[in-house]
């Protein structure tokens, strides 16, 4: 039996061979809390839903550009040889930059396709297409574009997503931990590039022996790890702006607030502070008043801002919380409650985000390189906001705001993507799929016959992690791991840099976009790259091949330990914030002139469109978190996923007391819907959920009663079906998954059949 060194997103392992096949992982041995995820890797690799050789859907192959573009999602598809399928592409590609220009080409991709630095998916993606004369793209993400737009405004740069305050300084200095959004163990289970170590399991235990006491804010009692003995407040979602107006208020009137901290590190205090107390609006938003928005006792609120005052105190805010509508406001409050407390840069005080919700936040690691491809610039730089795919492809030459500017959606003629799966990511699959019939054509490249897939006219068929060679590498882990082939392509599957570089051939730009170099000299020349900066900083790295002959690098920790903007505090004229004002933006000039309504030049409580605090037809609210048993929708054909699921149907999480007011018990079918559609679903009774909210996890492929059918019942429990696809704001034009408002009611009859890992034609 073989034994090869690798990594994914869920962490480094050994891949035991056999006869030429991969029969088992083992996790990396420094690795303390390995992720159960790397059990499902030998099953999704030779699963029978892989795409096994190039094919082209009926319609399109017949009438290319002019075929019917609602046969997308429902029609057979038509086996090609790959010398066919690359000239096919090709020839679209040289077209649609003819007749259209390269801003009518889209490049949709994400990060999530592979641990390695090379066959990085997205990143291939837009090397390609930039040495093709540019493309749309996309900026921000999914999991954090609210943030990642709002933090630059009021702090200058987005330090507190990633370089947030280490776990030993919060161990050793923190004496209060308040978590909005919990902090839990299920999220850290990935990383973006892998990790040598799950070390998040690790320091909540510590953190706990240290005596530290923690408050989880959230809808759902698990999101915060059991074993922290948390205080659980469970306030209605989408009100944790509300909530934290409401210690802030109390902090001010009763004068606990650092008003010294206020006057010399920040700017616009008094701007809030006319909000905060009503001066300007007639309303103070004390205790009394966030009680009644958010359901939680005000006498509560005053005792938890009380205790905040009287100790040192670390603020935490999940990615997810900014993910909902006016998602910017969130992680601004949470920066200006810490402000009105004054410990910002004090060692175990102050504010950080994501801790729980990745793998590396709260590491502590050497910053150097990863050996990352570079990707070229877009001469076009035309790009969207990372979830605003439907509103460009349904409203071409539409204007529309974003960060302060006003720009235009482009036409949008050729869809390529290549990593990633936007019938999982995306808001309202219903309109998505929609919008998905405007392009002429739709290009893609996936092991797997996932929806996005089905919904393409040519599909391309790609190699997974353990069927290629690449460096595993994130900026939060502190090993670069030799991500050894396990074994060969399965059926007719190409790696990604394989078939741009045939592609790229035919169009006359292969030189460029492969400088020559094949897959094993691309990685020995991006590790050179990355030892020379590494050796920059004192950091010394073995060559290539010892590198890859013993399978990974363990960088030591650094001597010293982060704490968020610490030298800010200690010296702000020498040490100033990349804000216009060098100092935290209370109140920011700058966007207060953007003029938006939906953003205004302080945090302020926005009421959601869907929120407990106003509902109708549909009373209950949705939240749809990561899942426990893959990551996103990756693997969702494999058992350990499928094991989780309820009569095949993803599983759903609901109070007792809402379970009982509608007949419903736990293992039922029950059907989940709203305005904008309806799908199947499996319960779980938890009184760990507040009462109001349901929960269930995203990732669960897209499965239509009726393929190709708008509107059609989803068989298998996909959220996206019933989430909105609006921005958060102007600023930002992030998605808002978490406001979506739902009714439940139990499903009479037989539940039909799960179709979604089974290849389209198989399906008729």
């Amino acid at each position: 039996m073989g034994k090869i060194r690798h990594s994914a997103h869920w962490g480094a392992f050994t891949a035991e061979t056999r006869d030429g096949r991969v029969v088992g992982v083992a996790p990396f041995a420094s690795d303390p809390h390995p992720a159960p995820i790397l059990q499902a890797m030998p099953e999704a690799l030779y699963h029978h839903c892989r795409v096994a050789e190039p094919m082209v859907r009926a319609g399109w192959l017949e009438s290319g550009r002019n075929s019917d573009r609602a046969g997308r999602g429902k029609e057979r598809f038509v086996p090609v040889s790959w010398e066919k399928a690359l000239t096919l592409v090709g020839d679209e590609l040289a077209r649609v930059k003819a007749a259209h220009g390269n801003a009518a080409i889209f490049g949709g991709s994400y990060g999530w396709s592979s641990a390695g630095r090379f066959h990085h998916a997205k990143t291939q993606l837009q090397r390609f297409l930039n040495c093709h004369g540019g493309f749309t793209a996309q900026v921000h993400s999914y999991s954090i574009a609210a943030g990642l737009a709002i933090l630059p405004h009021i702090l200058g740069d987005i330090q507190g997503i990633r370089n947030v305050t280490s776990w030993r300084d919060i161990r050793d200095n923190t004496q209060l931990l308040v978590a909005f959004g919990g902090i839990g163990t299920k999220n850290p289970q990935v990383q973006p590039g892998g990790s040598g170590e799950h070390s998040t399991q690790f320091w909540l235990r510590r953190l706990k022996a240290a005596g530290m006491a923690v408050v989880s804010v959230a809808p759902l009692r698990g999101d915060t790890a059991d074993f922290l003995d948390a205080q659980w407040l469970a306030p209605r979602p989408n009100t944790d702006v509300a909530m934290m107006l409401g210690i802030a208020h109390t902090l001010v009137a009763e004068d606990r607030h650092d008003r010294a901290f206020l006057a010399r590190y920040c700017i616009g205090f008094e701007r809030f502070e006319a909000y905060l107390m009503g001066t300007d609006d007639g309303q103070p938003k004390d205790a009394g008043w966030a009680a009644g928005i958010t359901g939680i006792d005000a006498e509560i609120l005053r005792t938890l801002a009380r205790r905040m005052a009287d100790s040192r105190t670390m603020i935490t805010t999940s990615y997810a919380l900014q993910r909902g509508d006016h998602g910017e406001q969130p992680f601004w409050m949470t920066v200006t409650l810490a402000a009105v407390l004054g410990q910002i840069g004090l060692p175990g005080g102050g504010f950080g985000f994501g801790y729980g919700s990745m793998q590396a936040q709260g590491n502590a690691v050497e910053p150097i390189a990863s050996p990352d491809l570079p990707a070229g610039t877009n001469p076009t730089r035309s790009f969207i906001p990372v979830a605003r795919i439907a509103d460009m492809l349904l409203n071409p030459g539409a204007p529309y705001d974003f960060n302060g500017q006003r720009r235009t959606y482009p036409d949008i003629k050729l869809i390529y993507w290549c990593g990633g799966n936007p019938f999982h990511h995306h808001q309202d699959i219903n309109r998505l799929i929609s919008a998905w019939r405007r392009p002429e054509t739709i290009i893609v490249h996936e092991p797997w016959w996932t929806a996005t897939a089905r919904h393409a006219d040519i599909v391309l068929p790609a190699t997974t992690t353990l069927e290629r060679n690449d460096i595993g590498a994130s900026s939060g882990d502190r090993f670069i791991i030799a991500m050894q082939q396990a074994v060969p392509p399965v059926g007719g599957a190409r790696n990604d840099y394989d078939i741009f570089s045939a592609i790229a051939e035919r169009l006359g730009i292969g030189e460029n976009f492969t400088e020559g170099r094949d897959e094993r000299e691309w990685l020995r020349h991006l590790y050179d790259v990355a030892r020379q900066q590494a050796a920059r900083r004192q950091i010394e790295m073995p060559d290539f091949d010892t590198f890859w002959a013993d399978g990974h690098i363990e960088i030591p920790p650094p001597a010293t330990h982060n704490v968020l903007y610490a030298g800010f505090r200690a010296d702000p004229a020498a040490n100033p914030l990349k804000t216009p004002s060098g100092l935290i933006e209370i109140f920011s000039q700058t966007i207060d002139g953007f003029g938006y309504d939906d953003c205004p030049g302080h945090p302020t409580w926005l009421e959601p469109v869907e929120w407990l605090g106003a509902v109708g037809d549909y009373p209950l609210h949705l939240i749809s978190q990561q899942p426990a048993t893959r990551l996103h929708a990756q693997m969702d054909c494999a058992s350990v996923s499928r094991d989780s699921k309820i009569q095949g149907r993803e599983p759903i999480s609901l109070n007792p007391a809402d379970g009982a007011a509608r007949g419903i018990a736990a293992g039922d079918i029950v059907r989940v819907f709203n305005a904008r559609g309806e799908i199947l679903a499996g319960v779980i009774l938890d009184d760990g959920v507040r009462e109001g909210v349901v929960c269930l996890a995203t990732g669960a492929w897209y499965d239509p009663a009726e393929p190709g059918r708008i509107g059609s019942l989803d068989k298998h429990g996909n959220p996206n079906v019933l989430t909105l696809d609006r921005g958060t704001s102007r600023l930002a034009q992030g998605p808002i998954a978490h406001s979506a408002l739902v009714e439940i009611e139990r499903f009479e009859g037989p539940a039909p059949e799960i179709t979604a890992f089974t290849g389209p034609n198989a399906q008729g």
